[in-house]
């Protein structure tokens, strides 16, 4: 059936959805979330439809197209277009065999994967999907096998230089922004590190967004490949080159139900470290938010250790405290601000710390010295580790900024103690939520600045740690969130 397209103006996010007439999908036999092929000359794409019940909605003989349908199909106001019912994917029943808990094979995770980044799935399907590794399990095989079709279904980088270095944080700290730090510490050792990062999921700030205020984090495989021959290193957006695709999608259902199965969060990791080639790789597995004590660490270590060997990949594992937020800034700018000031011999001392010692580890694991922390205190204090971030930050299509440029949001709240005492505990995740609804990451202004830690003594009136905001209203909301969950701070004797 012909039907000419009406724009809707409307994005669903990434769902493929289509507006008919009740006329026209009484014609067709469609109902509500029936799946439709729209065929447009030599392109094709698989949706889900929604019906109108009024000529108004949708006049008969239209059919509403969203954003995410235009654009794939590059269709025009007025054109015409084809539609039919289409059948379900074949991976929907391999997504049902896992609900009924049974172990899938290699080629079905292909298909799975295939279709989720085709967009072939709909929502609830790829929600079945994703609830059932999280309910059910996956086993280390199907884990390998989802890493693999992760990587065969995105963009793989092969660089020149070698050997190839990374590191990763499986992540829940709020302000843990070590990367920035490490990565020119390593690069001006020698070592090559391409490292790529995801935006802020459920954080108030991800590597990318607080590398993105200092320096463009977009690139294509092609100039990653000259900024790495520049500087032997850079910090960029994993999503502009297309890096296991799949996973960001999978990544935006499990963010709303708070889940990430344990096997999912393995190919995730694994598989960007695979696509750019890397052999060498320091994790950081923080105990606080996600991986509640040691036990649980050392067998989530366990698992990365037997993924790693099978993905060719040496990989060396730090388990550290993660019961309270890095640094002082939480937020791209103000977490830009502190990775500045240390890497020019100021700053947060933890931050430093936690920072030299992680950087210490790979160069001992790299066999650079037997004695890393003191080389990367050398490299850290004699400018060496700053005038590389420059050389990075200059191969990405910028120039490096003065710490007193970096201006956070102009609407601030001074959360203040009340009551004399020491801190006993602060909660990442109010922290992270107050900073979030401030406006962090989307507002690069928006975040907190803590001016005490866990341990330290405050007196009545002192100011625990400021918020800022961008706009008043959000800054309003983050305070009335920061009096319900008490300020994320807990004060004893």
């Amino acid at each position: 059936m012909k039907l000419t397209v009406k724009d809707s103006d409307i994005a669903t996010g990434g769902v493929k959805v289509v507006l008919l007439n009740q006329k026209d999908a009484e014609k067709l036999d469609l109902h509500h979330l029936d799946r439709v092929r729209i065929t447009k000359g030599k392109k094709t794409c698989t949706s889900v439809i929604n019906i109108a019940e009024s000529t108004r909605a949708m006049p008969k003989g239209k059919i509403g197209l969203f954003e995410e349908v235009i654009d794939k199909l590059n269709a025009k106001q007025g054109q015409k277009i084809d539609i039919k019912l289409a059948k379900k994917p074949e991976s929907v029943s391999y997504i049902r065999k896992k609900l009924d808990g049974k172990e899938l094979k290699k080629e079905e995770i292909l298909q799975i994967i295939k279709d989720i980044v085709n967009d072939e799935l709909t929502e609830i399907e790829l929600t079945s999907y994703i609830t059932a590794n999280y309910t059910k399990g996956m086993s280390p095989k199907e884990t390998f096998y989802l890493t693999k079709a992760m990587m065969q279904t995105g963009t793989i980088i092969k660089f020149k230089q070698k050997p190839i270095v990374d590191l990763h944080s499986i992540g829940g700290v709020p302000g843990n922004r070590t990367t920035m730090i490490i990565v020119p510490i390593l690069a001006a050792a020698g070592l090559k590190i391409p490292k790529t990062s995801t935006r802020a999921i459920t954080s108030p700030a991800g590597t990318a967004d607080t590398m993105e205020v200092l320096a463009n984090v977009t690139h294509g495989p092609r100039e990653l490949k000259k900024i790495m021959k520049k500087a032997g290193a850079f910090m960029i957006w994993g999503g502009s080159v297309n890096l296991a695709p799949a996973d960001d999608k999978i990544i935006k259902v499990e963010s709303p139900l708070s889940i990430d199965a344990e096997g999912q969060m393995l190919a995730s990791i694994m598989s960007k470290k695979a696509s750019v080639d890397a052999k060498y790789l320091l994790l950081e597995i923080p105990i606080g938010p996600k991986v509640k004590n040691r036990y649980q660490a050392e067998k989530l270590e366990s698992h990365f250790k037997t993924l790693a060997h099978k993905l060719k990949i040496k990989i060396k594992v730090m388990i550290t405290d993660g019961t309270q937020p890095i640094g002082n800034g939480i937020g791209p700018i103000l977490e830009a601000i502190d990775c500045l000031a240390v890497l020019q011999n100021a700053g947060p001392k933890d931050l430093r710390e936690k920072s030299l010692r992680m950087a210490g580890e790979m160069l001992e694991f790299m066999k650079k010295t037997t004695k890393g922390y003191d080389l990367a205190k050398e490299i850290l204090e004699t400018g060496k580790a700053y005038e590389k971030m420059k050389q990075i930050i200059k191969a990405q299509g910028s120039q490096i900024k003065k710490i007193e440029e970096l201006i956070p949001g102009n609407c601030k709240f001074n959360v203040k103690a009340g009551k004399t005492g020491r801190i006993k505990e602060i909660d990442n995740y109010s922290i992270a939520k107050i900073a979030r609804i401030a406006g962090a990451p989307k507002d690069k202004g928006a975040g907190i600045y803590l001016y005490f830690h866990k341990g330290d003594k405050v007196k009545k009136g002192n100011n625990y740690y400021t918020i800022f905001a961008e706009n008043k209203t959000e800054l309003d909301y983050a305070v009335e969130i920061g009096k319900k969950l008490k300020w994320g701070i807990k004060i004893g004797r």
